[in-house]
């Protein structure tokens, strides 16, 4: 408000009070008011009261003209000390706000907590003064002796209640000032533009208007940015890996301080925030002096850098992808294959009295298998009709001893195991479990046996080796009945018998 028009405002004040407190003073009293009636209807007055010169009792309608006077001036009586009232509260009200709060935008917010004190002040007076001049009217019983009324009003009233009170709470708490820059979640962000009792009015920076009520103000979550506070914004860039960072750093920040609405009495902050898929990511955090500008001003240092940019050749990092190609180890030909699998099988001794032709044969009839560390390749008491050879990898020979297992002997690569199994029939010996990663490779009753009835004579070659290890393994696991067991059973029958050979 400008001055001229604040102490018009004043000088009228003034001039309405002296008005109304002069026309209170020369307004007639009771006996005075009862004195000009009665003289001027030729009555007369004895102790107060007005009576016929005859002695004769007023008539109605005298007696109600008197009343209706009477009540006209205790009427106007009201309204002027209701309009002294009121505009002393008005004049007292401006006084205060202009001394106490003079160029703060606090004026706006405590315009609130104003029109609830008014309210109050302009309550009390009526009551005080309506009493005096209409003592035997009892205004309470009026506005507490019907319930029903109060409950309908006090709904009719809920809204504009909770949005009362809820301004009285932020008006104790003061949060925000007109002016300030609020963020409240799912509903937008501007500057404040009014508070009053019963909402605010917030400008977005869309240039639209958004008002929210009390009510529903309370309950949300407001991020608030002081307008006379050095607020601070965070904004971000990249470079290359092969662009300096402490360079980049150094020059991006004397850049930033020379922008318009960077605050001078805080220095802006570069630094490295990520080291990222593509280049090397910055954040700047600046502070900001009117905050209300937020969005130009993160603009315009943007703008600020790429010029930097392109001044001090620093390139900005985009996303890029290098590829860095395999080279696939030569896959085994089909031929080498087996070519690698009939030399593991010359390798083995039981298989030497074969012939190249019938190696070739037993590998096109043989099995690779993998097992993982610490697996079992067989269990001792199974049935089997099968060998193995290892092709890489190790194994542990296992027999059970107690609670435990004993290691009766490891196997590498060439080594076999099974063979009584695959020759015989008979169960696993012993257990065999992977110590690493092994390759075995499986030969089958069904892969040998065609072998054997070819050339029948190789059984008693085998046999002779079979018996050979038979007795190597017995000795080992402390067997004492090898030899009973030995005479007692040939492998050369139990062969012959087990593929059906003659």
């Amino acid at each position: 408000m400008a001055p001229q028009t604040s102490q018009k405002k004043i000088v009228y004040s003034f001039i309405a009070i002296l008005a109304l407190t002069a026309i209170l003073v020369i307004f007639p009293s009771d006996e005075t008011l009862n004195q000009l009636l009665a003289e001027g209807l030729g009555l007369s007055i004895e102790k107060g009261v007005i009576t016929s010169p005859t002695g004769e009792s007023l008539s109605m309608m005298m007696e109600k003209s008197i009343y209706i006077a009477q009540s006209i001036a205790h009427v106007l009586k009201v309204i002027l000390w209701m309009a002294l009232i009121v505009t002393l509260v008005r004049l007292v009200f401006f006084l205060i706000g202009k001394t106490v709060y003079r160029g703060s935008a606090q004026a706006q917010v405590s315009s609130l907590l104003k029109t609830v004190l008014s309210v109050v002040i302009y309550i009390v007076a009526f009551f005080v003064i309506f009493q005096s001049q209409f003592p035997d009217i009892q205004l309470a019983p009026l506005f507490t002796g019907s319930t029903i009324i109060g409950i309908v009003v006090g709904l009719a009233l809920q809204d504009t209640l909770g949005n009362l009170f809820a301004g009285l709470a932020l008006q104790a708490d003061q949060p925000f000032q007109v002016g300030d820059v609020v963020v409240i979640a799912g509903r937008g962000e501007g500057v404040i533009e009014f508070v009053s009792w019963r909402g605010v009015q917030i400008r977005t920076f869309q240039n639209k208007l958004l008002v929210i009520s009390n009510s529903v103000l309370g309950k949300e979550t407001i991020e608030v940015s002081p307008k006379n506070n050095v607020n601070a914004r965070v904004v971000f860039f990249n470079t290359l890996y092969s662009q300096s960072p402490t360079r980049t750093i150094q020059l991006v920040r004397e850049t930033v301080r020379q922008v318009e609405n960077v605050s001078q009495k805080m220095r802006p902050i570069v630094r490295v925030r990520n080291l990222g898929d593509n280049g090397i990511d910055f954040e700047i955090k600046y502070w900001i002096d009117d905050y209300r500008t937020y969005n130009d001003t993160d603009a315009l240092i943007r703008q600020r850098i790429w010029y930097l940019f392109r001044r001090e050749g620093i390139e900005f990092a985009y996303p890029t992808r290098t590829l860095h190609i395999e080279q696939k180890a030569a896959e085994q030909l089909p031929d080498e294959a087996f070519n690698s699998i009939a030399e593991h099988l010359n390798r083995v001794p039981i298989f030497n009295p074969l012939s190249d032709e019938e190696i070739e044969r037993l590998a096109n009839n043989s099995l690779s298998r993998i097992y993982a560390p610490g697996e079992a390749i067989v269990r001792m008491g199974q049935e089997g009709n099968s060998m193995f050879v290892i092709i890489r990898g190790s194994v542990k020979v296992q027999i059970p001893d107690g609670d435990s297992q004993k290691v009766v002997g490891t196997l590498a690569e060439d080594d076999f195991f099974g063979e009584m199994s695959l020759l015989t029939g008979e169960p696993r010996s012993a257990n065999v479990v992977a110590i690493v990663e092994t390759e075995v490779l499986r030969i089958d009753k069904t892969g040998l046996k065609p072998i054997l009835e070819a050339n029948p004579s190789l059984v008693e070659s085998i046999s002779v080796m079979v018996e050979e290890r038979r007795l190597s393994l017995l000795s080992a696991t402390g067997d004492n009945s090898a030899e009973e067991n030995q005479q007692k059973k040939s492998a050369l029958g139990s062969i012959r018998k087990f593929f059906g050979l003659k």
